[in-house]
């Protein structure tokens, strides 16, 4: 990564057949944690998700779960897939259920973010919903009013099934445990959007191919130690060289 794009470490020569024009482009890396590579994969992606996007407003959800699952999912990372399937499930439940003879369908994209704003571990799914649905008569049907009861509870019940099918007899007591703790379901944030839906693509999407910090807000390293400002705040947070390497890969 430090040599991405360094000529001395070799690249591909093209030419012209026509006029003979040469032009060297040297070799990258490829790698996510760099600003060069991760940034034009990161917008990559974002202009293919944009592309896939139903011609609709659309609404900003986050899936968050509580802090005392985390761990079952950093020590075991494929329960991250129970995560996508339970957000998958409860947005097609609420449309659904709006009337099951026509079983309307939204269409929607979901992206995981393993950490918030302090780079702590905390997995949680944003997920970009059309705010209508297509039906089996209908061709559509607009929804303004997103159930926030329904989708927390739902997430709730949804999440800790997956969670027991996958981990097993054993979790049954933290299943239970999560019902006494948290009555009012898991938090999901359904607030209407104050943007366009590119964009929110280009917020949920900007940690795909880059590091958990951007260059930008490095404030300053000593050899050892790393400050940076954390993002809305006019707070810094500083963390030894080690540390953040273990926070970067981690994520």
């Amino acid at each position: 990564m430090i040599h991405c794009g360094d000529p001395s470490h070799g690249g591909a020569m093209y030419g012209c057949p026509h006029c003979g024009n040469l032009k060297f482009v040297p070799f990258r890396c490829k790698s996510r944690f760099c600003p060069s590579c991760g940034n034009k994969y990161n917008q990559l992606r974002s202009f293919h998700m944009s592309c896939k996007l139903v011609a609709c407003v659309h609404r900003h959800c986050v899936f968050t779960i509580p802090k005392e699952l985390r761990d079952y999912f950093l020590k075991d990372r494929s329960l991250l897939n129970c995560l996508f399937h339970s957000v998958r499930d409860v947005i097609l439940r609420m449309f659904s259920k709006m009337n099951k003879a026509e079983n309307f369908t939204p269409g929607f994209i979901c992206v995981l973010h393993t950490f918030g704003r302090d780079l702590k571990w905390n997995p949680h799914i944003h997920a970009l919903i059309s705010e209508g649905g297509a039906g089996y008569i209908t061709p559509w049907r607009p929804v303004k009013h997103f159930d926030y009861n329904f989708l927390r509870n739902a997430f709730r019940k949804v999440l800790l099934e997956q969670l027991v099918s996958c981990i097993g007899p054993s979790f049954r007591k933290v299943k239970n445990e999560m019902y006494t703790n948290h009555a009012d379901g898991f938090y999901v944030r359904v607030k209407p959007n104050l943007c366009t839906p590119d964009i929110t693509i280009k917020y949920i999407s900007r940690y795909l191919g880059r590091p958990v910090i951007a260059t930008s807000r490095i404030d300053h390293y000593d050899g050892e130690n790393v400050t940076f400002s954390l993002p809305d705040t006019k707070m810094t947070k500083l963390l030894p060289k080690p540390s953040l390497l273990w926070t970067s890969s981690k994520n």
